[in-house]
């Protein structure tokens, strides 16, 4: 069976933030890097993403807890740890939606109003 690489935008947000937000973290997680062919993010949070998903014509990943909690990050948010029980969410969606033998490209990028992560991870699917 073929395998083809994914490139998955993983994303973490706080509650107040918008797809403006993440469409910015975006751009700056995405610069020089191939294009994303997916959208990852909390599952509890993922419908924020679905209009930005939407606009992109790209598939959005929910993103479970045990997954989140089950990944280790480069980047080790105190706020992160405690909330999530991962190091960085956004590095943490990416890499659990792009699968078990993904890699980061990026690190979390964060937006300029603060309010959300992006991270790019790649990987392959069958």
């Amino acid at each position: 069976m073929e395998r083809r690489a994914v490139i998955v935008a993983g994303f973490g947000f706080r509650a107040a933030a918008d797809v403006a937000a993440c469409k910015a973290a975006l751009a700056l997680a995405q610069s020089g890097h191939p294009a994303v062919t997916a959208l990852a993010a909390p599952d509890d949070k993922a419908a924020l993403l679905a209009p930005l998903a939407a606009a992109l014509d790209l598939p959005l990943i929910a993103v479970t807890p045990e997954m989140l909690r089950s990944i280790t990050t480069p980047t080790c948010s105190r706020f992160s740890l405690e909330a999530r029980g991962t190091g960085s969410v956004a590095e943490a969606a990416a890499l659990a939606a792009a699968g078990p033998d993904a890699w980061l490209l990026t690190r979390r990028h964060v937006s300029p109003n603060r309010m959300a992560t992006c991270a790019i991870a790649q990987g392959t699917a069958a």
